[in-house]
């Protein structure tokens, strides 16, 4: 501020602060308060952060609590899932009694009930608009129920039992698997088309989430096989070791899917490079009955038949939780909610239970000061996951008996094969042909070395004279 007389002249600096860059909005809000980053003025910055990150790991450990809720009401095992397309908390269960029940997770009541087959029912799919469910059953029948509005049933008779039903993610067509694999319409009581390659019973078959008119199938004779509609041939096969259960597509990557294998684990195929999986998830001890996919597309879950359920990164072996309880028995079936946040599993035990996707997730409103604390904890854990103590804090996880001495039980018969295997490579590498060889290439060592020996002497003799 300049300010001039006809006497004096007099200049004048004067600070301006906005008092909205220091005032809180709020009481409950904390006070603002100017940091400089510079890092020579914070020379513990890092110990500190790695303090924050060592106790948020062990705070994590403490707040898993991951079961959610136990749904009720079946009268016998639960055998298969199906999300709603466009309601996130509805379910559809299906169990060996034939029951089919709807289910609202957000109040934890069953909505609708109704026997509907004469025995298991093996599948249930729901159509892309969510107009109706279709089910199929050991009995031979696919019963179709509409869900908005009055209740509408109709069956449609076959001449084979069924194992397992999809239903198309844009057209008013499903596929069936059982004796045979077969394509239907809703309006019509005989399939559309027939798709074989072999003989052996098709336990599972998936619509692909992208390309729609693809869709994959297991059979009983370990293979697994991928067909498309519009040319009504398979397209390519492979063969498994052991049985593959269940397979699910990846929601996010096209050409990925995964199976649920008999022999412990789960194997991540590329659809256009079938020969070798992508990654072999492992951790189970006992066959893998199914395998659902996050939204996201980079996790899925495992249910198996050791009575656990673990979670994986897509593209890691080791899976980050395992969710297990005392009175939860065989595992046949698990779903991903559609909003990631919650995974629903089936067992033999007539119970269907609800878990959190992540164990030490807060459930709830969160406010925005809680939402940044925690992306700064899940930051500081991802910044010092590799240091030692925190790696086993967030690695450790406590498991059953039984299953912890079936895991020993399991390593101690790997490891004893691959030394069986050394073994035999090191009883071929003597076997006869290889030790004459070697035989061979000994002697005509001593021979260079006695014609050396020879020369030497040779030119002694010649010194001297």
């Amino acid at each position: 501020i300049t300010r001039t007389t006809s006497q004096t002249a007099m200049r004048l600096k004067v600070l301006s602060r906005d008092p909205e860059d220091h005032t809180r909005k709020s009481k409950h809000d904390i006070h603002r308060m100017k940091r400089n980053v510079n890092p020579m003025l914070h020379p513990m910055e890092a110990p500190r952060e790695y303090k924050r990150a060592l106790n948020a790991a062990k705070v994590d450990r403490i707040l898993a609590k991951p079961f959610v809720a136990s749904l009720e009401g079946h009268r016998d095992g639960v055998y298969c899932m199906a999300l709603h397309p466009k309601e996130l908390s509805w379910i559809v269960s299906g169990s060996a009694d034939g029951e089919v029940r709807m289910w609202n997770l957000s109040s934890k009541d069953c909505t609708f009930n109704k026997t509907l087959h004469d025995g298991f029912v093996h599948g249930v799919c729901i159509d892309p608009l969510g107009s109706h469910f279709v089910s199929v059953g050991q009995d031979k029948t696919i019963k179709m129920c509409t869900l908005d509005g009055e209740f509408e049933q109709s069956t449609i008779v076959s001449k084979t039992y069924f194992k397992d039903v999809s239903y198309h993610r844009s057209k008013s067509e499903f596929v069936t698997g059982g004796a045979e694999v077969e394509l239907w319409s809703p309006r019509r009581n005989e399939p559309i088309a027939n798709f074989t390659w072999g003989v052996d019973t098709t336990n599972c078959v998936k619509f692909n989430y992208v390309e729609t008119n693809v869709f994959a199938s297991s059979a009983d004779d370990r293979s697994v096989t991928l067909f498309d509609i519009r040319n009504n041939k398979p397209i390519r096969k492979i063969l498994m070791d052991m049985r593959t259960n269940r397979l699910c597509w990846n929601p996010m990557e096209a050409f990925n899917f995964t199976t649920a294998n008999e022999d412990h684990n789960a194997y991540t195929f590329d659809m256009r490079r079938m020969k070798k999986p992508l990654k072999t998830h492992k951790g189970h001890v006992s066959a893998v009955m199914d395998v659902s996919y996050a939204p996201t597309g980079k996790e899925l879950v495992t249910a198996s038949y050791d009575r656990s359920l673990r979670i994986f990164p897509t593209d890691k072996p080791r899976s980050r939780e395992v969710y297990h309880t005392k009175r939860m028995q065989r595992l046949f079936c698990v779903l991903w909610s559609s909003d990631n946040k919650y995974i629903a599993t089936g067992s033999d035990e007539t119970n269907i239970r609800l878990w959190k996707a992540r164990a030490s997730e807060r459930l709830g409103t969160k406010s925005a000061r809680q939402r940044t604390a925690e992306r700064y904890s899940d930051s500081l854990k991802k910044k010092f996951g590799n240091h030692p103590e925190i790696k086993r804090i967030l690695r450790h996880r406590h498991t059953p008996k039984a299953i912890y001495r079936a895991a020993q039980e399991k390593n101690i018969m790997l490891s004893s094969k691959v030394c069986q295997q050394n073994s035999l490579h090191t009883v071929h590498m003597h076997t006869r042909t290889n030790a004459y060889n070697h035989s061979n290439n000994r002697n005509e060592k001593k021979r260079i070395a006695a014609s050396t020996v020879n020369n030497k002497q040779r030119s002694a003799r010649s010194w001297r004279r």
